[in-house]
């Protein structure tokens, strides 16, 4: 009986631990062939979810997309990431115990977050609503984004900054592997 048990067990942990699932199906039934996203990976507020092809979406993370969200092609978030479109961080400490029990919130942060091509999340980022990620950005490990950030961006620290461009990082990355020039030129001009 115990290694039947065993068995059993095993099978069962398999079936629980996530795993990507390409094809993605969008909140309009549009199928993006080339798009995963974790199965331990929460969506709130699909039918506001824009993503496009050929995004990687890795595990524990927790995406709001209640107020709007938009992903570009060929985004990158990590794992236990959050994407956020509307947080009362504010308002509950103005509404005290009245949090909750009155209409239209005032100090209650809602708002589109977009991210553009090529952008790379690191883990155990949170960004914040209203955020405008420009293309071709890194968000380093850890950062609190909230804000707008130009195109090719290094972003890092709590609160995030600018701390870098990734065009200079990938100058010498091109030097080191000319035969992708055309890869990075078709998307990065």
């Amino acid at each position: 009986m115990g290694k039947l048990k065993e068995r059993i067990l095993f099978r069962f942990r398999k079936w629980q631990q996530p795993v990507m699932v390409g094809n993605y199906k969008r909140f309009d039934g549009v199928k993006i062939p080339m798009t995963r996203v974790s199965t331990a990976t929460v969506i709130q507020g699909q039918e506001r979810f824009d993503v496009s092809d050929n995004v990687f979406i890795g595990h524990f993370n927790f995406i709001d997309a209640t107020y709007g969200l938009k992903v570009e092609e060929g985004c990158q978030i990590t794992n236990y990431v959050s994407l956020l479109t509307h947080s009362s961080h504010d308002a509950i400490r103005l509404y005290g115990a009245q949090y909750g029990k009155v209409g239209a919130m005032k100090a209650y942060n809602e708002g589109e977050v977009s991210i553009g091509k090529y952008t790379f999340i690191g883990p155990h980022t949170v960004v914040m609503p209203k955020s405008q990620i420009g293309k071709g950005c890194l968000i380093a490990a850890y950062s609190f984004v909230q804000g707008d950030f130009p195109d090719f961006s290094i972003i890092a620290g709590n609160p995030a900054k600018v701390v870098g461009d990734t065009r200079k990082k990938d100058e010498a990355l091109l030097e080191k592997y000319p035969e992708l020039q055309g890869y990075y030129n078709e998307w990065a001009k």
